[in-house]
C-alpha cells in the first residue's frame, strides 16, 4: 500500500500528524494556510487536495470530521473496489473511523494507527464486529476475486452455522483466517477458497488469490506488447492461473526501458521490478533450460526463469518453465508466502522536471506541489532548495551553484535511473532558460533510461512582472537572455535587432553580471535609438519573494545600477501604455473605447 498522506486542519492535528512520521516516515503532511506551521505542504481548502489524492489512489488520513471528508470527495466517488483507504481522525488520534477503502487495506491502515496512538477504531461493520475480520479487506498480499459478492455473502454467513476453507494443496493455511473468529465447519455449505487458480465465487463462496506468482519475461529489443500479452495469457489460461495471483513481472535490468515490458505491467496492474545480469546468474544451478548462447550475448544463462526464481527468493520454486513465442520468453516461479514487493528487485524511478515558479509559495501549481510531496530526491541550485522549505523536509537534498546546470541534470538522471523518485527543480518555467533543455540534451545522447518522465510547468519570471504590472504581454511579444555564457553575443545582439525591427515587446532575462555589466549598457543604447524614451519598461525583481520590488519607469529613466541577475526587464513596444502605474499592450480589438 502507498505511503499515506496526512491531511490536518489545525495545530493540534498536525502535531497528531507528526507523531504518525515515526511510523509513515515517508509521509507528507498537508496542512490549511495559516493554521499550520511547519507542514510540508499547504492549501486554502481541503476540495482543492482531497479529490487529487484520491484520484491517484494515495491513501488519505484526515484529521478532521467525516462530514468534511465526505463533501470534499463526494463528486469523486465511484467504484467501490478502486477507492484508496481513507480515514477519519480525531484531532488527538483517539477515535479513527474508516470512511472507505476498507478492502484496499483501509482495516489494516487504521488497525497501524490505532496501535501506535493507542486510539480506537470505530467501525459499523456487523461481519467485522462478529468474526474479527474484514473479509472485504484481505491483508496485503491477498486479493479478493469476487468482492461483489460480499456484501450476499456476509449476510448468510451472519445467519448461518458455519464456513469451510478450502485451499490448494501447496498453499499453506492463512493466519489471519484461521485465527479469525469465523465459524469454521468442515461440512458447511459456504465456503472459503484460497486458491493461485482461476475459481468462479458466488454468494456462497468467496475466492482469495495470494500474491505469491512471479511472471518472469525475457524478450528481444522492441517487441510488440500484444506478443508480450499474448505469450502471458496464453500460459496462464493453459495452467488455469488467475491473474490476480501475479504478485510481479519481473525481469534483466537491460530492459528497465524496454516500453512493451512496461506496458504489460501497466494491463496486468502489477509492479515490474529488475534484477542485474550477477543477480540472474546466481540462480544458474535452479534453472530448467540454461542457456549458453543467452549467457554469451549478456552474461547469464537465463532470463524469464531465472527473473522469476531471483523474485520467488531463496525459497520460492519453479511452477512454470520458459514458454517461448517469436521474440519472447516467459516462467512462472511461486513464492512460498504473498510476496513483499518492496524486497524484490530494482524499481523504475521516477524523474519530475519542475518549475517551482518565480519562488513564493502563492505563484507555485498544486502539481508542482504534489511532485515535491511524492519525491524522495531533489535536485536543484541551493537557492532554489532554500525557497521551497519546508516542502524539502524529509527529502533527500542534491544542492548545486550557478553555473553546474549540467552537473544537476546528470545527478537527477542518475538517481532516477537508480530507481528513486526525483524531482529536479528550476526557478519560473522548466522550459524557459530553465533546467528542462540541458536535461533533454543529455538524455538525447543517452536514450537508455530506466525511469519515467515528466515536465511540470511553472509561473515565468516575465509572467509574474506582467501580471504585476498590468498586461504589457498582451500582444506580441519576445523573450532574450542576455546571457553570453552559451550563446555568441553577436547572436544575441542580432536577435534584439530583430525584435526591435518587429516592435515586439522584448522581456529580457539575465540583464547583467559582474562579468558583462557593460553589455546591458550597449543594449540600451541600441534600445534608445530605435524606440521612443518615453517607451514604458517594468523593472521586477525578487518576484514572489522576500523584498520583491517591482518599478515602472521610462526607457529614459533606467538606470543601470539598480539592475542584476535577479532582475527582469519588460521593454514596451510602440503601442505600449501606461496610465495610474499601470502598464499594457492593447490587442487592437478597439481603436476607441
Amino acid at each position: 500500500m502507498p505511503t499515506p498522506a496526512l491531511i490536518a486542519l489545525t495545530q493540534k492535528g498536525a502535531t497528531t500528524a507528526q507523531r504518525l512520521l515515526q511510523i509513515f516516515p515517508d509521509a507528507e503532511i498537508h496542512a490549511r494556510e495559516g493554521r499550520v506551521a511547519d507542514a510540508h505542504s499547504y492549501f486554502s481548502s481541503i476540495k482543492e487536495v482531497l479529490p487529487v489524492l484520491f484520484a491517484r489512489g494515495i491513501p488519505i488520513v484526515a484529521f478532521c470530521s467525516t462530514g468534511i471528508i465526505i463533501r470534499a470527495l463526494a463528486p469523486t466517488l465511484n467504484e467501490k473496489h478502486a477507492e484508496p483507504p481513507v480515514l477519519a481522525l480525531s484531532e488527538d488520534g483517539n477515535r479513527i473511523v474508516p470512511l472507505l477503502g476498507g478492502h484496499r487495506g483501509g482495516h489494516t491502515l487504521a488497525q497501524e494507527i490505532a496501535e501506535y496512538l493507542g486510539g480506537w477504531i470505530a467501525s459499523t461493520g456487523a461481519g467485522e464486529n462478529r468474526f474479527g475480520v474484514m473479509l472485504d479487506a484481505p491483508p496485503v498480499g491477498y486479493h479478493l476475486s469476487n468482492a461483489s459478492d460480499y456484501p450476499a455473502f456476509v449476510a448468510r454467513l451472519l445467519q448461518q452455522e458455519g464456513v469451510r476453507l478450502e485451499r490448494d494443496d501447496d498453499t499453506p493455511p492463512p493466519l489471519w483466517l484461521t485465527q479469525s473468529r469465523l465459524p469454521w465447519k468442515k461440512t458447511a455449505e459456504m465456503s472459503i477458497h484460497v486458491t493461485l487458480k482461476e475459481g468462479q465465487g458466488s454468494s456462497k463462496r468467496l475466492v482469495y488469490h495470494p500474491r505469491t506468482l512471479l511472471l518472469g519475461i525475457g524478450c528481444e529489443r522492441g517487441i510488440d506488447a500484444d506478443e508480450l500479452l499474448a505469450l502471458v495469457n496464453g500460459v496462464l489460461r493453459r495452467e488455469s492461473l488467475s491473474r490476480d495471483s501475479i504478485a510481479a513481472i519481473v525481469s534483466v535490468d537491460i530492459k528497465m526501458d524496454e516500453s512493451a515490458l512496461i506496458h504489460l505491467g501497466e494491463i496486468l496492474d502489477v509492479p515490474v521490478r529488475f534484477f542485474s545480469v550477477e543477480q540472474l546468474e546466481h540462480e544458474t544451478p535452479r534453472l530448467k533450460n540454461p542457456s549458453e548462447e543467452v549467457f554469451a550475448a549478456i552474461g547469464c544463462h537465463g532470463v524469464a526463469e531465472a527473473s522469476a526464481l531471483a523474485g520467488a527468493g531463496e525459497s520460492g520454486v519453479l511452477l512454470i518453465e520458459k514458454n517461448k513465442s517469436a521474440r519472447a520468453t516467459c516462467a512462472i516461479a511461486r513464492a512460498d508466502k504473498p510476496v513483499d514487493i518492496e524486497n524484490v528487485g530494482r524499481r523504475r524511478g521516477n524523474l519530475v522536471i519542475v518549475g517551482m515558479g518565480p519562488g513564493g509559495s502563492a505563484m507555485r501549481s498544486k502539481e508542482a506541489e504534489q511532485s515535491l510531496a511524492m519525491a524522495s530526491d531533489i535536485v536543484g541550485y541551493h537557492l532554489y532548495l532554500r525557497l521551497l522549505n519546508p516542502l524539502t523536509k524529509g527529502k533527500r537534498l542534491h544542492s548545486f551553484e550557478l553555473g553546474e546546470e549540467q552537473a544537476r541534470a546528470k545527478k537527477a538522471l542518475e538517481l532516477a535511473g537508480d530507481g528513486r523518485d526525483v524531482v529536479l527543480v528550476s526557478s519560473g518555467d522548466a522550459g524557459i532558460y530553465a533546467m528542462a533543455s540541458p536535461l533533454f540534451e543529455i538524455l538525447e545522447a543517452h536514450r537508455n533510461r530506466g525511469f519515467t518522465l515528466r515536465v511540470v510547468p511553472g509561473i515565468s519570471a516575465m509572467q509574474a512582472a506582467a501580471a504585476r504590472s498590468g498586461a504589457p504581454l498582451g500582444h506580441d511579444f519576445a523573450v532574450i537572455s542576455l546571457s553570453d555564457l552559451l550563446t555568441p553575443w553577436e547572436q544575441i545582439e542580432k536577435r534584439l535587432s530583430a525584435a526591435l525591427e518587429g516592435d515586439f515587446v522584448i522581456a529580457m532575462y539575465n540583464p547583467v553580471s559582474k562579468r558583462r555589466g557593460h553589455r546591458l549598457t550597449r543594449v540600451l543604447e541600441l534600445l534608445r535609438s530605435t524606440r521612443t524614451l518615453t517607451t514604458p519598461v517594468v523593472i521586477a525583481r525578487n518576484l514572489g519573494r522576500e523584498n520583491e520590488r517591482v518599478r515602472i519607469v521610462t526607457l529614459e529613466e533606467i538606470n543601470v545600477d539598480e539592475i542584476d541577475m535577479m532582475t527582469l526587464l519588460l521593454i514596451g513596444s510602440s503601442k505600449t501604455r501606461c496610465f495610474d502605474n499601470w502598464v499594457y499592450t492593447p490587442r487592437g480589438y478597439s481603436e476607441e473605447v
